[in-house]
């Protein structure tokens, strides 16, 4: 018998049993996977990993990885740290900031991870739920938390905050903030800036989306040294293998292909935007690699289980704030034209 932990993780990461494989007959637009391989560049940096280094204990600090972040995002070195994963990252600063009588605070709806993390810190977790996804919720600012999260852009939403609110809850927020900017890569967004200006703030990058290495696991923090180091001193000793430090730093380095692709997603996010308008759907303006698009008849869950039989999979939320949505990951061109195709064949005919 699975878990309830284990089923939770499952749910909130669109697990579909028997639809994980990838194959020619199956569309898989539910978890927001990039849908293009990831550089030629991390394909010969895994090839050329000389076996010396897999009889070795990896880097404990990702040093290779460390420099070419710095100087990418123009930080020191010192100021990043590495996980397997966002989802360790998160884990990381969970571990650092929160205890029993110290929680965690973040605005719904979100990244659901957050919660799981709170109950297995055994920590408070302080839930404030968006009146304008837009705008911060006035309670945040005077939480008493430890680790104060905001996703954004935010999932499931696709929505922005901007930076001047983010400047304010930084400087209001008990503790450190953490900027969740797993989706960033597709915004024209994002709050390095503001990392001169607060020594509070963690910001958490994923290689997860932009740069097609989803199955690597890999995900960073840009922060100050500070919260660095502390992070450092509660991270498993060597967190990420030879392998997967040589492949991530050359996906970073390899900008001008993550920049084609990440053109490319946001062009076929602008025509998917445009045809689910035309056949009926709500879809707010995303600075994710995915829409969220709302629909009163038929039903969203309907359409998902009609898709799923066709071996299209999107994602459904049962959540009453989502219950008239469904979360779409952009695809290729031709993924994108069979999910349209399909729901043009369900939409009611004027």
């Amino acid at each position: 018998m699975r878990s309830l932990f284990r089923e939770n993780v499952e749910r909130m990461h669109g697990y579909i049993p028997g639809a994980q494989p990838t194959g020619d007959k199956i569309i898989k637009l539910n978890t927001n996977e990039n849908p293009y391989p990831p550089s030629p560049k991390v394909m010969a940096a895994i090839q050329s990993v000389p076996p010396e280094s897999l009889r070795k204990y990896p880097k404990i600090y990702w040093d290779d990885f460390r420099k070419a972040a710095s100087e990418l995002h123009h930080v020191r070195p010192e100021q990043i740290v590495c996980g397997n994963g966002g989802d360790e990252i998160l884990t990381m600063l969970t571990r650092a900031c929160c205890e029993e009588k110290r929680g965690m605070a973040y605005p719904t709806c979100t990244y659901t991870l957050y919660k799981i993390l709170s109950e297995i810190q055994n920590c408070q977790a302080y839930e404030y739920a968006f009146d304008d996804y837009n705008t911060i919720p006035d309670a945040l600012y005077n939480s008493p938390a430890g680790l104060t999260i905001l996703c954004n852009p935010n999932a499931p939403t696709t929505t922005l905050i901007d930076l001047d609110q983010l400047d304010t809850l930084a400087s209001k927020v008990n503790g450190v903030l953490l900027i969740d900017e797993a989706y960033a890569d597709f915004s024209d967004q994002n709050a390095i800036s503001l990392l001169e200006k607060h020594h509070n703030i963690a910001i958490l990058r994923s290689l997860s989306k932009g740069y097609s290495l989803a199955g690597l696991r890999f995900g960073y923090c840009i922060t100050s040294e500070i919260i660095a180091n502390a992070m450092c001193k509660v991270k498993d000793s060597y967190n990420l293998n030879a392998i997967t430090q040589a492949a991530a730093t050359a996906a970073i380095l390899d900008q001008p292909y993550f920049k084609e692709n990440v053109d490319k997603i946001i062009s076929e996010r602008t025509r998917i935007t445009n045809a689910l308008t035309a056949l009926g759907f709500k879809v707010p303006h995303s600075h994710t690699n995915f829409v969220l698009a709302q629909i009163d008849s038929p039903k969203a869950g309907d359409i998902y289980q009609k898709l799923a039989q066709s071996q299209i999979y999107v994602r459904y939320f049962t959540d009453k704030r989502l219950e008239d949505k469904l979360r779409i990951t952009i695809g290729t061109p031709d993924e994108n034209d069979a999910l349209l195709t399909a729901l043009s064949h369900m939409m009611p005919k004027s």
